[in-house]
């Protein structure tokens, strides 16, 4: 856990990376792609990390720091840099000694449609199951690395099913195929493995969960919650979309009457701006 190598993600690089993406997109076709852009409260995910870090741990548990430090730790011994026949025995057999380090991202990117409404997304994915696709349009074998404690109780059966909603929005949204859990004692120790299908988590939990989640209900309510957004956005400006802590409420507002509060690039304006004027061919 000292020897963490941890990425100092605390300046906020907004949506530059995905903008690049939807420029080389829009050079090909020469047309805008999208015109609204939404992108996570970057002041508050640090907040919430601060009070986090802070937070005493109940007794007999560990910390939130190092529970995330085992997650990439479980990265660490699970991923190799390349194919399997491209590296070395001697890293694949030294994967334990290594230094735990999260610099190294893949990223997802993926044009998709909930409901009426098309979305394009980014989002950080853990790795491939085997290379990248030699065809650009043919899909990427992603799969996602995720750590849990091993079920011992009902509460932790439902605890952990509740979890699966987490790990089934995140890689259904960004297109991942398949996620691996590793589950693990309360002291950090990997115990056992279990794989998933994305696409088969929801019927999991209706037939041998509790039934705290219906993945049908959650599209339908995303696709909805979409529509809604759409027709309350109107109109320039910066706005908020807001879920307090235990609210039942989202709220949505308008923190600036003009301009963009810098979530758009520079480069990102005046590409859109050529655009618009018909300098690009």
């Amino acid at each position: 856990f000292d020897s963490f190598q941890q990425l100092d993600d605390t300046a906020d690089d907004h949506l530059d990376s995905l903008l690049k993406t939807i420029i080389d997109l829009e050079s090909r076709t020469v047309r805008p792609t999208l015109n609204s852009f939404i992108e996570e409260n970057h002041a508050h995910k640090l907040e919430s990390r601060h009070a986090q870090h802070h937070q005493v741990p109940r007794a007999g548990t560990a910390s939130q720091d190092l529970m995330s430090f085992w997650g990439y730790k479980f990265e660490t011994l699970a991923l190799i840099p390349a194919t399997w026949a491209e590296t070395s025995r001697d890293y694949i057999e030294s994967r334990e000694d290594l230094a735990v380090n999260n610099h190294a991202q893949y990223c997802s990117i993926v044009r998709t449609g909930i409901g009426q409404s098309k979305l394009v997304l980014g989002g950080e994915v853990d790795a491939l199951w085997d290379a990248k696709p030699s065809r650009a349009d043919d899909p990427i074998n992603w799969v996602e690395l995720k750590t849990a404690a091993t079920p011992l109780s009902d509460r932790d059966v439902l605890k952990y099913e509740r979890k699966l909603l987490k790990f089934w929005i995140q890689s259904f949204l960004l297109g991942v195929p398949r996620i691996i859990v590793g589950f693990r004692s309360k002291d950090g120790i990997l115990q056992s493995l279990e794989e998933l299908e994305t696409s088969q988590i929801p019927r999991l939990v209706k037939q041998r969960g509790k039934g705290t989640w219906d993945g049908n209900i959650c599209i339908d309510f995303t696709a909805s919650f979409l529509d809604w957004l759409k027709s309350t956005i109107v109109g320039e400006g910066v706005w908020r979309i807001r879920k307090r802590e235990k609210a039942t409420v989202i709220e949505v507002l308008r923190i600036e009457p003009s301009g963009h509060a810098n979530i758009l690039s520079p480069d990102f304006l005046t590409w859109r701006s050529r655009l618009g004027q018909g300098q690009v061919s």
